[in-house]
């Protein structure tokens, strides 16, 4: 919803607004009971061994995929977007590790251990994550095919065909690196399990930004962009915001 749409909204009385929402609620509570009920769905779904032996680098040198558990018995892998000739990461993943991030502890309470990976060098992943100020373990996979075998990085030619690759064979990739989510599990045997990805829209369930926006009165208000998410950018870019700048200790004569 534009601006204009905003100003000309219909107003109403109290008693109205109240009916209204009341049976807008009804719609809402049946949403979170479908949603509970893909969720189990979601975990029943068969999973699959990993035979293929993946090496990473990380801060501490070259770990194995079971090594990326740290101790625990679920991972979950964000797959970054940052190619080997990247001077910095995507700004859209960017954002989606802004919210990840802050739910490290949380997640490994649960028996949750959660890393991002990208085709990047270390040097710059490391580089790039202390500018951005983030916690999140970081590890490079640019000499080996994880990012290729769970459906994230693409060749040239590949994305030249507009061949429907992404995301289960749906969509296009978006170019060399896509976003992605994974989730494995490891046995007490010390076998590897791939229980789910998700990729493309379905990364916002993860996004606490969104479910703001999609609250507040203009919504996303992504309808005059170029693409989705054109707005966003990596936290440390955005211009200045407009607050206190209509605060009376800022317009009073003599300040």
């Amino acid at each position: 919803m534009n601006s204009a749409a905003v100003l000309d909204h219909q107003v109403v009385s109290k008693s109205r607004w109240f009916s209204a929402y009341s049976d807008f609620l009804a719609k809402e509570k049946e949403l979170t009971r479908l949603s509970d009920e893909l969720s189990r769905q979601r975990r029943g779904l068969p999973w699959t061994l990993v035979e293929k032996e993946y090496v990473f680098e990380g801060p501490q040198g070259k770990v194995s995929l079971a090594d990326l558990f740290n101790g625990r018995s679920q991972l979950a892998t964000y797959h970054f977007m940052f190619g080997p000739d990247w001077a910095e990461g995507c700004p859209s993943c960017s954002y989606v590790t802004d919210h990840l991030d802050g739910a490290l502890e949380h997640l490994q309470a649960r028996d949750v251990t959660l890393v991002l990976v990208s085709r990047g060098p270390l040097d710059k992943l490391q580089a790039f994550k202390k500018r951005m100020g983030w916690r999140l373990p970081w590890f490079s996979s640019g000499g080996c095919d994880f990012n290729r075998d769970f459906g994230v990085s693409f060749t040239k030619a590949e994305v030249d065909s507009r061949a429907k690759a992404y995301n289960f064979g749906t969509t296009a990739p978006h170019g060399e690196e896509n976003p992605g989510l994974s989730f494995f599990f490891k046995r007490s045997d010390g076998a590897i399990l791939h229980t789910y990805s998700t990729f493309g829209r379905g990364l916002e369930a993860v996004l606490g930004t969104y479910a703001i926006l999609d609250r507040a009165p203009k919504g996303r208000d992504e309808a005059g962009l170029p693409m989705p998410m054109a707005w966003v950018r990596h936290h440390d870019k955005y211009e200045p915001t407009l607050q206190g700048a209509g605060s009376c200790c800022h317009n009073k004569a003599g300040h």
